[in-house]
Order: structure tokens, then C-alpha cells, then sequence
């Protein structure tokens, strides 16, 4: 193929943080791996990393033109100086069209036109459940990055119509690129799956599973409020919290301790995507109480796997479980405490919410967003 028939296309992750930004690793890799299957034929896509991606994502290494820049991605500082400095020229000697930020901002100095993905607008929302620094920086980058876009990515119509009310930029040039669901990872395996369960104390135990890292507005402190109440009367149900430690994590332990919850309360961690499959499937109820979600994978992700879901009934959740799901308010520690019980105790209620969970997520599949992205990627100028 001739080099000039070829448009080169730059992914800045140099913001993506193996293991630290949640939900927006998980939608980011996901997406990229979908679209490394399609036939890129007139496109060269370059991913722009940082230190730490390349070894927790071998696969998309293998698969795309990759720059490692010389920082970790751990320094805020330093990874916006990589961008306005390294990145800057890396995009120029490469000749890419243009260069899609993934991470929700662009860098104030740039040579290459750029597209942004905004996987929220929390901190414009919410600004208390934020630092200082780390809050007045996006507010004051991210309403800039938006409006300077030639195209900005957002994963749900809740998103979306933020970006509108809140910054004002024109819905024409917003694209809604959202979340797939895997199909998964490896066949069920019962024993794998019996050895996990021993592991975590959960063999022969019915337990609510929240996969979540705890950050403020993850809110596990009214989970375990409405779980302190749900226990006093079926004493051999758990709370399973899988995840990385995030900012309110001692806030956590201390309120599990604060009701007397220690032995009830299973901390599993981060886990591999593989026991997380199976404890989806083996989960009596997912419960998903965040304050704020731009999409919410988990609950898409726990339909997929046959598993109820509660929910909160703010930001994109509604959207996602589209009816297939209850929804409860977030700070309703009473609602939850109902909601999940009544659901603990009406196997038949389970049953209906299992069908139309599976009936949910098959419209959410991962061809359909790359697709979308390769359009993107074809047609920005």
C-alpha cells in the first residue's frame, strides 16, 4: 500500500495508568482490542503509552505501532509536560491527521488536531469528591479540551447531554461511541470456581457482590450500612467488595468495623477478570450504589453473566439497565436495605431480572463501538 494512501492516527494513553483509572482502562483497552480485529486497511492507528502500559496490555503492544514515552503516567506534571513536549513531536514525525485523547483532556500546546474522549464531567458535577489540585486542574483543562475538539467522544447520552449543559458545545459534534460487553473469558469451570469461593470463605453462602474501586463517589459506606441491616437476619449472607484501593478506602474499613461487619465484609481485592467472571455468575445479586457513572461496565457486565443488578437511579446507570434492573437512591440506605433483601428472598423475582438482564445486554457488543471508532478515525479532518 502506498504511504500516502495511509492515515495515521495517534492515541494519546499517557494519562492511562495500569490499575488506577477504573472504568476508563477497562472501556479504553476493551475498545482498542475490538478494533484491532477490524481491517484497518487505510488506517495506521499509533498508541502513545507510558511506561506502565506496555507490560499490563502485551496484547495491544503486539497488535499497534507503539510509543513508550519516558515517564510512568504516576506524575500528573510530568505526563502533561510528555504531552505538550515528546507527545507534540512524536505526532508531528510520525504525520498523524490527528491524535485521539483518550482520557477526557488535551494539552494546552498541541501541533496536531485532536478528538477527546469525556468519560464524565464528575468533577465539574461534583467538585467536593475531588483534591484541590487534581479538581481546579480538570475543571479548568477539561471545558478547554472540549470546545477546541474537532469531535468529542461521549459513552452515553447522559454524558453527552452534560457536555451540552455544562460546557455548551454543539450536540452535532458529539459522537456516542459506548461501552460493549465481553463474552467470557474462559469456559465455566466449576471446580476453579469451588476453589475460589473456599478462598473467600464463600462455599454453600449466598453474597451481594460490589466490583468497584473505592473511590468517594463508589459510596460503599451506604452499602454497608444497608448490608449491616440485610445481615441482622440472615446471618450467613456476605458482602463481597472486589477492586483496587482508592481514596475512601479507609473511610470503608472503618465503617465495616464501625458496624461490626469484619467477618461479614469480604475485601477480595483486584482480582483477574477470570474469577471476576465467575463470582458474577456465582453472586446472588450484584449491588452498584455509585453516586456518579458516565456508563457503569460492572452492571452491563453482570447482566451479561446472568447475575440481578441494583442500582442507583443516577447519571447513566438508568440508561444502561434500561429497565432490566432495580434502581434505588444512592443515599436511600433504607431503599437498599429493601431493595436488596425483598431480591435475596424472591428467587422467582431473580429469575424475571436474569432474563431481561440477558435480553439487555445483547445489545451492547463490542463490534458495533469499533465500528463507530474506525468511522471516527476514517472521516475526522
Amino acid at each position: 500500500m502506498n504511504d500516502r494512501t495511509v492515515r495515521r492516527v495517534g492515541v494519546n494513553l499517557l494519562w492511562l495508568v495500569p490499575g488506577e483509572v477504573g472504568g476508563s482502562e477497562e472501556y479504553t483497552v476493551r475498545l482498542l482490542r475490538e478494533l484491532a480485529e477490524l481491517l484497518l486497511d487505510n488506517v495506521e492507528v499509533i498508541l502513545y503509552v507510558n511506561s506502565q502500559f506496555s507490560g499490563a496490555h502485551p496484547d495491544l503492544v503486539s497488535k499497534f505501532t507503539t510509543r513508550v514515552a519516558p515517564v510512568s503516567g504516576s506524575s500528573r506534571i510530568l505526563r502533561v509536560l510528555a504531552e505538550s513536549t515528546w507527545l507534540a513531536a512524536r505526532l508531528r514525525g510520525d504525520r498523524c491527521v490527528f491524535v485521539h485523547h483518550g482520557g477526557g483532556t488535551m494539552p494546552s500546546f498541541r501541533l496536531t488536531p485532536g478528538v477527546v474522549t469525556m468519560h464524565d464531567l464528575q468533577p465539574l458535577a461534583n467538585p467536593d469528591r475531588f483534591g484541590f489540585v487534581k479538581g481546579a486542574y480538570i475543571r479548568f483543562i477539561a471545558p478547554r479540551s472540549v470546545r477546541r475538539a474537532r469531535t468529542v467522544v461521549c459513552l452515553s447520552e447522559f454524558v453527552a447531554n452534560d457536555v451540552v449543559n455544562r460546557i455548551g458545545v454543539e450536540r452535532e459534534r458529539i459522537r456516542i461511541i459506548p461501552c460493549g460487553v465481553n463474552e467470557p473469558g474462559v469456559a465455566f469451570d466449576q471446580d476453579r470456581l469451588a476453589r475460589l469461593l473456599a478462598s473467600l470463605g464463600l462455599t454453600n453462602r449466598p453474597f451481594i457482590l460490589y466490583p468497584a474501586i473505592t473511590y468517594p463517589h463508589k459510596n460503599h459506606e451506604t452499602l454497608v450500612a444497608a448490608f449491616a441491616q440485610i445481615v441482622s437476619t440472615r446471618p450467613d449472607l456476605r458482602l463481597v467488595f472486589t477492586g483496587g484501593s482508592g481514596s475512601s478506602d479507609a473511610t470503608v474499613t472503618a465503617a465495616i468495623g464501625a458496624y461490626g461487619l469484619t467477618n461479614d465484609v469480604v475485601r477480595a481485592g483486584r482480582i483477574p477478570e477470570a474469577d471476576l467472571d465467575l463470582l458474577f455468575r456465582a453472586a446472588t445479586v450484584v449491588a452498584f450504589p455509585s453516586l456518579y457513572e458516565g456508563f457503569g461496565i460492572p452492571v452491563l457486565e453482570a447482566m451479561s453473566r446472568g447475575c440481578p443488578v441494583v442500582a442507583s437511579n443516577v447519571g447513566a446507570l438508568p440508561e444502561v439497565i434500561g429497565g432490566a434492573g432495580e434502581l434505588v437512591d444512592p443515599l436511600n440506605v433504607a431503599g437498599w436495605a429493601s431493595a436488596l433483601g425483598d431480591l435475596i428472598d424472591d428467587p422467582a423475582r431473580r429469575s424475571v431480572l436474569v432474563r431481561q438482564g440477558f435480553d439487555r445486554a445483547k445489545h451492547f457488543d463490542w463490534s458495533t463501538p469499533a465500528q463507530s471508532l474506525l468511522s471516527l478515525y476514517r472521516e475526522t479532518r
